[in-house]
């Protein structure tokens, strides 16, 4: 019998999390897997075959640490998945600025190490929009995100200063689609495309997720949708066991990437009845390459 463990954090208090749909469905496989705190100390990692970085949504406040616990489950023989380099290359937005280089469609974005007040005062005219978005390029669940409308006044400007000193960040036009379609966010397993959620803010605020009141409901894939986050997909090496496409329609009315997620990416199983045996079924692939390699 192959053992599975699926990385969780310690205090999932207040935090919504379906894994258990997958767990079951692991379990009726004849599978044996566990839920497991990334942080907990006390783990034999050997013992486990496959080690999935599930539902770990406090890894952003850690991180240092958390990369650490990574390198320790790849160097007991556990198979880790998504792979440790693949998490590493997630972790900083600039993975955006490859993709682009690779041909994928992202929403415009300009970049910077050494912010001052002068920096962020001539995005607008570099992005050509008068309301933009600057957060970090290592963060989670909107952390230090910023809506900006020109002009910026100088208590605004000093908190930037303050807030991305010493921390590059991303900068790009608010994408206004996102208050009325709001994001669509697809979900491969395995390469395989399995289902799909449509995210949209609560009334007043621009983001997405649940903790900041966002509506998640299922969403039809349509062709479009499928070809642009198919070529997301394709254009990452090697094939994550789990990535989340978010997509957002732009004001000339194509579809770009937002964000790719492969380190802890929801993935919403409540919403789709099928996925938590689309994602075992990926489990199983992996596992059946680790017993070739054996």
């Amino acid at each position: 019998m192959a053992h599975i463990a699926l990385l969780t954090l310690e205090d999932r208090t207040g935090y919504v999390i379906d894994d258990a749909l997958v767990v079951e469905e692991l379990v009726h496989r004849g599978l044996h897997a566990v839920e497991i705190p990334w942080s907990a100390s006390d783990v034999d990692w050997h013992r486990f075959d496959l080690v999935i970085v599930r539902t770990t949504w406090d890894y952003h406040l850690r991180p240092a640490e958390f990369l650490e616990r990574l390198a320790v489950i790849e160097a007991s023989g556990a198979t880790l998945e998504n792979p440790r380099d693949l998490i590493v290359w997630n972790f900083d937005k600039r993975y955006l600025r490859d993709l682009a280089a690779r041909g994928v469609p992202i929403v415009p974005s300009v970049w910077s190490d050494a912010p001052d007040a002068g920096d962020f005062a001539a995005l607008f005219a570099r992005l050509g929009s008068s309301e933009i978005v600057v957060k970090p390029v290592v963060s989670a669940n909107a952390m230090d995100t910023f809506r900006l409308r020109a002009p910026i006044d100088a208590a605004t400007l000093a908190t930037l200063e303050r807030t991305f000193d010493g921390r590059p960040w991303l900068a790009q036009p608010f994408v206004q689609s996102v208050l009325t379609d709001g994001e669509i966010s697809l979900f491969y397993f395995g390469g395989t495309l399995s289902h799909a959620v449509r995210k949209v803010p609560k009334s007043g605020d621009f983001r997405v997720q649940e903790d900041h009141g966002g509506d998640i409901t299922p969403h039809e894939i349509t062709n479009e949708m499928r070809v642009t986050a198919d070529r997301v997909v394709q254009a990452i090496t090697p094939t994550p066991l789990q990535a989340r496409v978010d997509l957002v329609r732009l004001a000339n009315g194509t579809l770009a990437l937002m964000e790719l997620e492969m380190i802890e990416p929801s993935l919403y199983f409540r919403c789709d009845a099928a996925s938590p045996a689309r994602f075992a079924d990926a489990v199983a692939t992996v596992l059946e390459r680790r017993m070739v390699r054996a």
